[in-house]
This record gives C-alpha cells, sequence and structure tokens, in this order.
C-alpha cells in the first residue's frame, strides 16, 4: 500500500492539508475507511521463523529489529549454512543495539538459531 503524503491528502480533500487539523484528519481516515483497513489490537506472536534466504543485509537488519521490539518471545532465524548472512547475525548477537534485547541465542544446526527476546518496552 503506498504511503499518503499531505499532497496527496490535499488532492483527496480538495484543500490546503495542515496535518495539526484534527477535523481534516478525521475526515481523511472516514473517507479511506481506515478504522476497516487497519486493526486497532493485533496480537504478537510468541514464535516466529524468519528464513533470510536472498535477503541483503540491511533488509534481514530491518526484519530481525521488527521481531527484536515487537514483543515476540521467541524467533527461529534460518541464516543459512554459509554466506554472509551466519556471520552478520551472529556479530549483531554479539555487540550491536540488537544485543540488549537477546536473552540467548542458540544454533539450532549449521544455518539455523533459536532466539529467545527481552521486552524492552
Amino acid at each position: 500500500m503506498k504511503e499518503l503524503t499531505d499532497q496527496d491528502i490535499a488532492e483527496m480533500i480538495g484543500a490546503t492539508f495542515t496535518p495539526d487539523d484534527t477535523r481534516t484528519r478525521n475526515q481523511v481516515r472516514a473517507e479511506l475507511h481506515l478504522s476497516k483497513r487497519i486493526p486497532k489490537n493485533i496480537p504478537t506472536p510468541s514464535h516466529v521463523t524468519l528464513d533470510l534466504h536472498m535477503h541483503t543485509i540491511e533488509q534481514a537488519w530491518d526484519e530481525i529489529m521488527e521481531i527484536a521490539i515487537s514483543g515476540t518471545k521467541t524467533a527461529t532465524i534460518i541464516t543459512g549454512a554459509s554466506g554472509i548472512l551466519k556471520i552478520k547475525f551472529q556479530e549483531w548477537v554479539r555487540e550491536s543495539i540488537l544485543t540488549p534485547y537477546i536473552v540467548s541465542c542458540n544454533p539450532l544446526n549449521n544455518g539455523s538459531f533459536a532466539v529467545k527476546f527481552r521486552n524492552i518496552n
């Protein structure tokens, strides 16, 4: 889904858009039916599996951090048996801003890790 800019919203309502205008913001939300499209209370899964095959380093980092801050308790992270992501993931676990989120990280096999996350929120 495309992220709307202030200009997109202004074109939809046919007026100058001021982000702090509550009435306009509510009108736009109503017209787009956002309350029906975006669930308010999405439960956080307690366990997820993340396969990093075919991911860039940046994509892998973003997805791992998203899991870490989401409140998920455990994850199986598949890096692959060889390659840069296996090396990078182990570095991130030991010495990065990801480190405080991790309680434990244990290899399951040559390319997968069982990770327990700490809820820092």
